[in-house]
């Protein structure tokens, strides 16, 4: 049998994820999560794609400042390898030509005084909170549930949560 379509290599979009801690850090564990303003009831972390000739950090800072208005932020540390999943099909018709995502996951804190603003020049969400480690996965859209636990498992087994 010689199905082209199984054969197909997938395409995945360069990415960034940022799980943005609250700047009360280390003292109190405070993660950012945010509601999508074109999923309904999707809450996920902030990210976006990397430009051509960007590095993975300047689009972290790039991104947080599109989506949630603000870039000042302090780098706690980095997920060592890039981390791929696939989108629902419902998601992937809207971004095509890619199948999924390929993302390098940052883990950064919020400086004393930054004021996050979701009323940005292209608005990606619509509502934002913080929730202790224990709410996490009651908010965040099921496709996005795997790769999350990975990601704040390894930091929390590297002692930073």
């Amino acid at each position: 049998m010689n199905d082209q379509t199984s054969l197909k290599e997938k395409k995945y979009r360069p990415n960034v994820a940022a799980i943005v801690l609250s700047s009360k850090y280390p003292e109190k564990v405070e993660f950012f999560i945010a509601s999508r303003s074109d999923i309904k009831d999707a809450w996920q972390f902030p990210q976006g794609g990397i430009d051509e000739g960007e590095t993975p950090q300047e689009a972290l800072f790039r991104e947080l400042k599109e989506e949630i208005g603000t870039d000042e932020v302090e780098v706690v540390a980095e997920f060592p390898e890039w981390v791929s999943y696939d989108f629902p099909e419902v998601i992937a018709k809207k971004m095509y030509p890619f199948d999924g995502q390929r993302q390098k996951y940052f883990l950064v804190r919020l400086k004393p005084g930054a004021k996050i603003n979701l009323d940005t020049e292209e608005p990606e969400f619509l509502h934002y909170t913080f929730v202790p480690y224990q709410q996490i996965f009651d908010y965040i859209t099921y496709f996005k549930r795997p790769v999350y636990k990975r990601v704040l498992n390894y930091f929390r087994k590297k002692g930073y949560l």
